[in-house]
This record gives C-alpha cells, structure tokens and sequence, in this order.
C-alpha cells in the first residue's frame, strides 16, 4: 500500500488555513497601531487562505491514515509553516534575507526563541505579535489545533497527536482524539489567560502582557526589548518564571487535577524529578553566584528564573548568565540538554527518558552482578513496555548522532568550540539561549547560511522529536509498503 498523499496534501491545506486565521492577530495589531505593514499581512494571510483552502479541495480517495502518514504529515506541516510564515518578515524589509527570515519564523514555530535579529526593538508592533503568535501556536502544536476544530481521520488522528505531541507516548483523555484535543487547548487557553491577567495586575501594558504570556505559554521566549525580561519589575519575573515551570509540566497532570485525581499528581514520578532537579539547580546555583550578584535575594531571584526558562526551555533572561561561573554555566546547559517533562509545551530530550535511561543503567548494573536475575522497570506505577524502552533508546541514538553531525558542520564557521556545542544543544533543545557568541546577549546572525539552515534543521528535530524529520529523508517512506 503506497502512502496516502492526497490526505497529506488535504491536511497541509487545512494547516494553511489555519495559519492565516493567526495571521490576523498582526494584522490587528497593526491596525490599532496604524502601521503600514498591515498589507503585508493582508496579503500573506489571503495567501495562505486561498492556497490552503485550494489544497482542502483535493479529497482523498481512501481514508486510510497510519503512523507514516501521521509524521510525513506532521514534519511537511512543520516545514510549511515556517516557510509561509517568513514571508512577512521579507516583505517588510524587517528580515530582508530569505534564510533570516526562516530561521526566526522556524524558531518561533518550534518554540526555540534562537533568533538573529540584532535589534528587536526596530520591529513592528505587528511583527513582534507574529513572533510571540508562532510560538503559542508552536507551543500545543497546529496539527492539535486542527484536530480540535475539524473531525479529519477518525480513529486514526492519535498518529497525528502522536508525531506533533513531545514525549515518548501520548494517552486519550476522551474517547475521541478530538476530545484530547480540545482539551489540551482549553488548559493551554487557560493558563495563558491566567498569567495575562496576573501580568496586568503587576502594571504591564496590554500588548506587552499578551506578547509575554503568548511566548511563555509556548516556552518559547522571544522578548519585545532587547534586554528581554531584565527590564520589569520583580513581581513580573517571579510570574513570568511560575508560569515557566508550570508549563513544564506534563498536561496530562492537569486534566487530573480538573478530574478531581490529585493522587495522579503526587504520585508522579516524573513531576517529582522535575520540580527536585529545578530546587537543587536553583539553590546551587545562586549559593555560586551570590558573591557577583551581591545578595541573597537577587541571587535567588536570577537563579530562579535562569533555572525555570532554560529547563522549560523558554529562553527568557533576566541576567547574561554568559558571565556566571563555570558551575552555574554547566548546570545550565545540562538542563538545556534534558529539558521538563513530556506532554508539555517544553523541548529537550524529557525529564521521563532520562529516568528511563538512568533505569536501564541501573538494571544493566544489576545483571552484572546477579546475571540470573530478571528485574522489569516500573515507571509513574506501570510496566515499562519493550516498545518503550526501544524508543527511548533508539531516541538516545539518533539524537548523539545529529548532535555531532550537527557540530561538525557548523566547525566550517570557525567558532570557537563552546559556542558551537551550545548552539547545537540549544536549538536541538528548543531552548534559545547558548553560550558565548550565541548567550542571552548574543545572537545568531554570525553564522553563514549553510550554518543557519542546519540548526533550521535541528530545531524542526528537536520539536518533532527527531523521527518525523528523517522519515522525510528514508526512501522506504515513499515506496510502496
């Protein structure tokens, strides 16, 4: 049975029009700010519109919808979007560059926050709620938003959920995946909303509370300033960095709570490390830097929020932590590579699979030692399945091996070595901030364009959790199966 591409193409039709329904938050906004960029965005949502409505047309002849479909899909979608979601960038002469304007939209849309502006103060009202609107968008996924409007596959639609959702597995929380996904954004709806209201109350501005809470939401962490969040108020950082670790937290945890099953809660082994590893980097971390800092309070503070942006994988920065001892710059980087939990809105490579490894070592350990013994791994009270446990491993595999190639093709570029290593590990990652020529002052506009298009590459990798992207590139995928 060949690959059923005219439901792929109908999918991607609906994924463009989908993508010029945002397309109007800018358009808006550049209509109360009397801006002259609003034909741009006029024209490009039209765009979109049209040619997505065109290609919803082609209707599939068979139905039929399996896992290849599911990831061929998710990775075209992904790949569509950034390069129709850059255009407004060119056509207002803000990012002039094609490939600039595709990695910042790729980066938004992945929730990775790595950009190569050098100035974003000098954008549009309009273009800087398109890049705050990309990562809310990026953050729960367009495929799951297309699932929670429009009943496309049936049954099928978990492959979707699946290829688009972060984590090793994903569960129902209805008997139709459509109920899932209306779910999951009413809870991400939600918990934006919240943190707007909370960011007006510390006396943010509308547009700036929206932009905020848009980037925090989906862990992405494109700023309005150029300081990002150094220049507000305690109290806005404190919520700002609340809000990051909480949406680092599996969502499937939440719909227990409004399930009334806080027992599901507490008994998380995942939310346990996550919130364990979170104290003990925070603490650490500002015992290392307090003597720079100069007080208790503020280490805490910057430490905190540090803490909670990188491992949600947000990139917000209220300090050039480029500057922080060797520990703390460590630490931070470490916790770029691991990220939150599954079944968030954060990157990484997930709080779940690294206890699932640390697990196997622990039980390879074991069998050295007891080669008779037979031990099963347990995770959150359940079973490990094999399936599991070789994806996990496979995921460990593939990701060490774009790691490296990743890096050995951005040496061409003659940046020193920390720079290169962190600007893998943070676009992998989806965190945003690096180290050196690409820290929380920097950016990545030194790089050429080859260079750009490889850590494009790594971003589309790390949010889709590597295996949509190659499928993309096996021939295997296209032939008859």
């Amino acid at each position: 049975m060949s690959l059923n591409l005219r439901m792929v193409v109908h999918l991607l039709g609906w994924v463009l029009c989908i993508e010029s329904l945002f397309l109007c938050f800018p358009l808006v906004a550049s209509v109360i700010f009397w801006e002259p960029v609003i034909w741009v965005y006029v024209v490009v949502a039209l765009g979109c519109l049209v040619v997505g409505f065109a290609l919803t047309r082609c209707k599939p002849k068979r139905t039929d919808f399996y896992a290849p479909e599911g990831f061929v899909t998710v990775a075209l979608s992904w790949i569509l979007l950034g390069m129709t979601g850059s255009i407004p960038f060119v056509l207002t002469g803000e990012i002039p560059f094609y490939i600039d304007a595709l990695f910042e939209t790729v980066s938004g849309f992945t929730t990775t926050g790595a950009t190569i502006l050098t100035d974003v103060e000098t954008l549009s009202k309009a273009s800087l709620l398109w890049r705050s609107t990309t990562h809310w968008v990026g953050g729960m996924g367009v495929l799951v938003f297309v699932l929670a409007i429009i009943p496309l596959v049936g049954g099928h639609s978990i492959y979707l959920l699946r290829a688009e959702s972060p984590g090793p597995s994903v569960s129902k929380f209805g008997p139709h995946m459509k109920d899932t996904a209306i779910t999951l954004y009413k809870i991400y709806m939600a918990m934006t909303l919240i943190q707007m209201v909370l960011l007006l109350l510390g006396r943010v501005s509308l547009f700036d509370a929206l932009n905020i809470a848009m980037s925090t939401a989906g862990t992405g962490g494109f700023g309005l300033y150029n300081t990002s969040i150094a220049g507000y108020s305690v109290y806005v950082q404190v919520v700002v960095a609340i809000f990051m670790l909480l949406f680092g937290v599996n969502f499937n945890l939440y719909y227990a709570l409004l399930c009334r099953r806080a027992k599901d809660v507490f008994k998380s082994e995942e939310l346990r490390v996550y919130l364990a590893l979170a104290a003990f980097a925070t603490i650490t971390i500002a015992i290392n830097i307090v003597r720079q800092v100069g007080s208790v309070s503020e280490a805490l503070n910057q430490a905190f929020f540090q803490v909670t942006s990188i491992m949600s994988t947000t990139g917000f920065s209220t300090a050039d932590f480029n500057l922080w001892p060797d520990y703390s710059r460590t630490l931070l980087v470490i916790l770029t590579i691991i990220g939150a939990c599954a079944g968030s809105t954060a990157g990484g490579m997930k709080i779940s699979r690294v206890i699932l490894l640390v697990k196997h070592v622990r039980r390879e350990l074991r069998f050295l030692n007891h080669p008779r013994s037979v031990e099963v791994i347990h995770f959150e009270g359940k079973r490990v399945q094999h399936e599991v446990s070789r994806s996990v491993n496979a995921f460990l595999i593939v990701y060490l091996m774009i790691f490296v190639c990743s890096m050995v093709l951005l040496s061409a570029d003659h940046f020193d070595f920390v720079t290169n290593f962190t600007a893998t590990a943070t676009t992998l990652g989806n965190v945003g901030p690096g180290l050196n020529v690409v820290g929380p002052l920097g950016n990545f506009s030194g790089f050429q364009p080859f260079s750009k298009l490889v850590l494009i590459f790594d971003m589309l990798a790390g949010r889709l959790e590597l295996f949509p992207m190659l499928l993309l590139f096996t021939p295997s995928t296209w032939r008859n199966r």
